[in-house]
């Protein structure tokens, strides 16, 4: 299992100048590409400050010129804001000016605070219809000319200025929940992008499950990469929990403002619902956040991992923007190279000495027959 970073620069106040917005983020980026992390991911929002994001490509750009090694990643683009020749170009473009680095994730949308002002206020959960005719449509557009005549996008013979690096293009990301998205999204030949949010650890077994089934389902195609995304908070001292307890609660109170539509938002703050009207759901309770979430110590945190690397994991993503403080930020990055990734390099290491041990003890007939 591998391990990635997601980041978003974010304010909560507006006393807070942009400045150690854009320098913070890029001093974390900077820690995961030295730490050995293997992808940044960040997302694509519009007109909240507590995810400043309105062309995730124009910051993965950015901050390829100051990295060396990592992946850079959007999760996600959403699909309804973007026409197929734009996103191709861009895109592409991006891959260009990053050294072949991007992955490209994509999803249908959440915040329907967004969807009132950049989709003419459709539902969000229409959103994946406009994902599955989008993304065959971009994938056309980077190997040649191409016109398309669809449900929400029809144009004449046109391509992908420029073509990507990466051949044939970038590797493809669906952001996945429903057993229907999986389908679609592994028939496509896409890897998926996935968190179980807030609920207990079973749902990382539940989402396991969707992914098996989608690639038992498609034997015709390679079997893709699997990621999951969780909140993430790594400290030295159990005492030390609460502080990213409440940081998560309070983020969350922000996040169902934008999520249901049912809050205010001034002049690009969201005010958070009230903790009256959460408090009684479990996914609210202290406890269940400090028990579910990536939150704890290095070995706390490397057990927890255990349940991601079971489910078919490939790669596991630091959730680190909750509004958490940097230095927190910090201190997780740190902890996690030092003491959490060499742990799974290890076993990785284990794991292939005793493949390799395995096939060299088979008669070579039988490994031929095997594969």
């Amino acid at each position: 299992m591998k391990f990635a970073v997601a980041l978003s620069m974010e304010r909560f106040s507006p006393s807070t100048p942009m400045s150690d917005v854009t320098g913070s983020m890029l001093e974390l980026v900077k820690m995961a590409d030295q730490g050995g992390f293997e992808t940044l991911w960040t997302a694509e929002h519009h007109t909240i400050e507590c995810t400043i994001s309105p062309n995730p490509f124009t910051i993965l750009t950015w901050l390829g010129q100051h990295t060396e090694r990592i992946r850079l990643g959007t999760a996600t683009i959403v699909a309804p804001y973007w026409s197929p020749i734009r996103l191709a170009g861009e895109a592409a473009l991006c891959d260009h000016l990053t050294g072949g680095r991007l992955e490209f994730g994509i999803a249908r949308g959440a915040y329907q605070y967004e969807f009132d002002r950049m989709a003419g206020g459709m539902p969000q959960q229409e959103g994946v219809a406009y994902m599955k005719e989008l993304v065959p449509a971009v994938q056309k557009l980077w190997a040649g000319d191409y016109a398309h005549d669809g449900h929400y996008w029809k144009f004449p013979l046109a391509t992908s200025v420029p073509k990507p690096l990466q051949a044939p293009h970038p590797r493809i990301w669906v952001a996945a929940r429903d057993p229907g998205t999986f389908d679609w999204a592994v028939g496509i030949g896409a890897s998926i992008l996935s968190t179980p949010l807030a609920a207990p650890a079973a749902e990382i077994a539940v989402l396991g499950e969707k992914f098996r089934k989608a690639v038992a389902d498609h034997p015709e195609v390679p079997r893709p990469r699997f990621m999951m995304q969780r909140r993430t908070c790594c400290y030295e001292r159990p005492e030390e929990a609460e502080l990213a307890v409440r940081h998560s609660i309070d983020y969350g109170r922000s996040f169902e403002n934008l999520f249901q539509n049912i809050g205010t938002v001034t002049n690009g703050f969201p005010t958070a619902v009230s903790y009256e009207s959460v408090a009684g759901r479990d996914n609210y309770k202290p406890e269940n956040v400090l028990k579910n979430l990536m939150f704890g110590t290095p070995d706390e945190v490397i057990e927890k991992l255990l349940d991601y690397e079971a489910a078919g994991v490939d790669q596991f993503s630091l959730g680190l923007s909750f509004n958490l403080p940097v230095e927190l930020q910090r201190k997780t990055l740190d902890l996690f190279t030092r003491e959490v990734l060499p742990v799974f390099a290890e076993r990785e290491r284990d794991r292939r000495f005793e493949e390799e041990r395995r096939l060299a003890a088979v008669p070579p007939r039988m490994a031929a027959a095997g594969r």
